[in-house]
């Protein structure tokens, strides 16, 4: 997928001056679809984190067992890491990103300082994601499915927000640099699938191995 921006043929992509910086529509639909399926998991969790707070006894239907298991992980401190539930960053979050997706869809364009915001709020959401990570495989030894989505979003999201920053030049950047990640946009999103896929196997290889 990739990230495009309409500029004038006689000068550069820059976004240095203080005029609107469009956007392409494949990035467009990418925070729409995005945003959407990030929204839809926080929902879903959100739902089930109510029910569990009603009843403690309520055992959410993504807990499969010992390792695919939505309760084991929701019941942690973790699952709260700023003092209320984590979903509830996902519903205003992936809301919002969703929100902006149809926006530029419709013709919207925005400045320099807003794709600046987005740049900072998606590299917030993939360190986020990322310490979420290591704690669901190395402290609470579960995995919640509908929390797994939301890592499968966010890396391709943070991913293309800097390509479309660099191509557009809202971040200053070699244009030899820019080209090359452009050409080969789709390794860092694989290598995102593919060490997340590679460290849920190791980490539960003991379980795995006794499904074969």
């Amino acid at each position: 997928m990739q990230t495009t921006a309409t500029v004038p043929a006689s000068e550069p992509a820059t976004a240095t001056r203080a005029v609107p910086v469009p956007a392409g529509r494949a990035f467009s639909w990418l925070l729409l679809v995005g945003g959407l399926l990030g929204l839809a998991a926080s929902a879903v969790l959100t739902f089930d984190k109510l029910r569990m707070l009603e009843n403690p006894g309520y055992r959410p239907g993504c807990s499969i067992n010992p390792v695919i298991s939505c309760g084991s992980v929701m019941r942690t401190a973790q699952a709260s890491a700023f003092g209320f539930p984590n979903p509830l960053i996902g519903l205003v979050a992936f809301g919002a990103l969703a929100a902006v997706g149809a926006g530029l869809l419709s013709g919207a364009a925005h400045r320099r300082w807003f794709w600046l915001g987005l740049q900072a709020g998606t590299a917030f959401g993939l360190g986020f994601v990322i310490w979420l990570i290591s704690q669901a495989l190395y402290e609470i030894g579960a995995l919640c499915p509908y929390c797994m989505v939301v890592w499968a979003v966010v890396g391709p999201l943070f991913w293309y927000t800097l390509l479309h920053n660099l191509r557009t030049g809202v971040l200053p950047a070699p244009r030899g640099l820019t080209a090359a990640l452009t050409r080969y946009h789709w390794a860092a999103p694989a290598l995102w699938y593919l060490g997340i896929a590679l460290l849920v196997l190791n980490r539960f290889w003991y379980y795995w191995r006794t499904l074969i």
